[in-house]
């Protein structure tokens, strides 16, 4: 492809520095023109590393949107302000990739695909965990009915001791909530997804504030402050759908169990079951006897988008970037998105009112 699409960053912290720019200045189809962040050194750093000799810098994100004649914007800021920035985006007349979750609030990411459809702008948010070979592997397998019908999911995404100390993660205000919002997020997506399900009926959940306040923790990037820590530690929902299938969700950055892993799932339906404890495991039943099967992405098979082995991070901008140079639609839509939203919102008011949440 000869043309290349001006990109803009607005957010230059670690999630842009560690997947959205190395990803994307690896694409000849992209060029990095913009850069904005509310703290200018790190605008002007992520300039240099990863911008064109005339990348400009800015730290107000409206200023770049009227100065620049970029095409597409990357949204990598707290929770808080996805909603702001991507309409603003999406108004000025620009593509918009934002980072997950879509949203602090339903509403926020419901104005969010309100503006994507109103404009004609693509719109899509940064669940890169569907870009893994694993999760493409099975999304085919899903797809051709291996599985048959999908009734039960479990969405895992649970840390022993893992509690992120950095930036605002810890900041109900700015992100909205802990664990569940950071990393559940990723795994309800993928669960929604590879099921092909995205109308939930209701939703009970329980949100724990149980280990945040302990001085001086065991934990992998240090220990927490306690008095920082104003989100929950650990929270879980079960998530029934209009179809009757139900889906489990196990979301912790600090909880007392040995086994442990993130932006997994497990999948039972009528003619095989599917689960990513022990890479990508396949069980059922043939000629009336059982069987599993553990699937080797270490010795070649389908490459995915681009025809060569690549990261997930990199399938995701490669796909991204053919979504609007083909004008066709991003594999992550902004309307599953907002359903992932809308199942999390859901999990945290349930666990606030002791009631189940329903959604008609």
């Amino acid at each position: 492809m000869s043309k290349k699409l001006k990109v803009a960053v607005v957010g230059c912290g670690g999630i842009a520095n560690n997947k959205h720019l190395p990803a994307l200045a690896k694409l000849e189809e992209v060029e990095l023109v913009a850069f904005c962040d509310i703290v200018e050194e790190r605008a002007e750093k992520a300039a240099k590393e990863f911008g064109t000799a005339e990348a400009k810098v800015y730290t107000d994100f409206r200023k770049l949107l009227s100065e620049t004649d970029v095409e597409v914007v990357h949204v990598c800021t707290p929770n808080d302000s996805h909603a702001e920035i991507t309409v603003a985006s999406l108004e000025s007349g620009r593509h918009v990739m934002c980072e997950k979750p879509m949203a602090k609030t339903a509403e926020q990411a419901r104005q969010m695909l309100d503006a994507a459809k109103r404009t004609g702008k693509k719109l899509s948010i940064a669940y890169q965990n569907r870009f893994r070979s694993d999760s493409l592997y099975l999304k085919q397998l899903c797809e051709q009915g291996e599985l048959g019908d999908i009734y039960y999911g479990k969405a895992l995404a649970l840390r022993r001791r893992a509690v992120p100390t950095w930036g605002v993660f810890l900041d109900e205000e700015k992100q909205g909530g802990g664990p569940l919002i950071d990393i559940g997020t990723h795994a309800l997506d993928l669960t929604l997804w590879l099921m092909d399900n995205y109308e939930p009926k209701s939703v009970t959940g329980s949100v724990f504030h149980k280990l945040g306040g302990r001085e001086n923790a065991a934990n992998a990037f240090g220990p927490w402050n306690p008095e920082e820590f104003k989100v929950e530690d650990s929270a879980f929902g079960f998530i029934t759908m209009k179809n009757g299938a139900t889906i489990s969700l196990e979301s912790s950055w600090a909880l007392n169990v040995i086994d442990f892993g993130e932006a997994r799932t497990l999948l039972c339906g009528t003619e095989g079951g599917a689960d990513m404890n022990d890479g990508l495991r396949l069980n059922g039943e043939r000629m009336s006897r059982l069987y599993e099967t553990k699937v080797d992405f270490g010795s070649g098979g389908v490459a995915f988008f681009s025809g060569e082995q690549e990261t997930d991070s990199l399938r995701e901008a490669r796909s991204w970037v053919q979504a609007i140079l083909e004008d066709k639609e991003p594999l992550v839509k902004p309307e599953q998105a907002l359903v992932v939203t809308e199942i999390l919102e859901a999990i945290y008011e349930s666990a606030r009112t002791g009631k189940t949440v329903y959604f008609d």
